[in-house]
């Protein structure tokens, strides 16, 4: 599995079950665990999987990562298990874990960071389109959560016509998406809290720019920035939920300032 996005703490794992039996792999960077003693114990005690037990585990450093792999048994007629991620609490506040389970040849990721620290798993798992879907969702839902529809709003308002509005919302898309690439060669990780700080001074300071200075020349510069800062909330997550951020936030802008700009060219020709 590959680690990325070195702006937010992140480490992954995949639980493979096979019958009665599970093999689980965690892989985290050994630079996340210089700060946690005992780290073979404390990694497994906070990954907890309910109703099956570990009967072995091993660890040990890997070149730059630091590996845990670990056997488990399942009770028979196991068709589900609650996971329970607390590696924030030894790590760092803004710690991601991605966690797969892998079963009857699907897979299935789930995401736990310290808003979502509990997830029940299908021990068959859904198919790739059920997933997609999932993930789409849960990526619109974090849109309405982190603040990000003002900003929406602001590009709504910063638009002359539906040609600009498209131009805006392209560049601002563009930085979100960008910011995936950029993310992983970021050395210094930011706490969920710089992030929603950083999230919101730039909403401010583009709503004041619009208000001020309705016609400021600059205007996409200052866009694809405000997208790579939004960028980093979802620069650990998987892509699907970035994909459903972007359909949400295309969709929503496009129909209000289609909207806008239509009573507004209505009003002009009346008037």
């Amino acid at each position: 599995m590959h680690l990325a996005a070195h702006a937010v703490s992140i480490s992954s794992s995949e639980l493979r079950v096979n019958g009665l039996s599970a093999v689980y792999e965690f892989r985290i960077p050994m630079y996340e665990i210089a700060q946690v003693a005992n780290p073979e114990a404390a990694l497994l005690d906070h990954v907890l999987f309910s109703g099956i037990v570990r009967t072995s585990s091993q660890c040990g450093a890997q070149a730059e990562t630091y590996v845990c792999v670990a056997d488990y048994a399942l009770p028979s007629g196991t068709e589900r298990l609650t996971i329970e991620c607390t590696l924030f609490q030894i790590t760092v506040p803004n710690h991601v874990h991605l966690l797969t389970v892998v079963a009857d040849g699907n897979s299935d990721q789930e995401v736990f960071d310290k808003n979502t620290t509990r997830r029940i798993v299908r021990l068959h798992p859904p198919t790739h389109v059920e997933a997609f879907v999932r993930d789409v969702g849960d990526g619109m839902l974090r849109i309405l959560q982190n603040g990000a529809v003002l900003m929406l709003v602001a590009l709504i308002f910063a638009a002359r016509s539906v040609r600009q509005t498209l131009q805006l919302l392209t560049m601002y898309l563009g930085g979100e998406w960008a910011m995936r690439g950029i993310a992983p060669l970021i050395p210094i990780p930011f706490t969920p809290e710089f992030i929603q700080a950083a999230m919101i001074l730039s909403i401010v300071y583009f709503a004041v720019e619009v208000w001020i200075l309705p016609r400021a020349r600059g205007r996409s510069i200052v866009v694809i920035t405000i997208g790579l800062i939004h960028g980093l909330y979802f620069a650990p997550l998987p892509a699907s939920y970035l994909f459903g951020a972007s359909i949400l936030q295309a969709g929503t802008v496009v129909l209000f300032a289609w909207r806008g700009i239509s009573r507004r060219q209505a009003a002009l020709q009346s008037g």
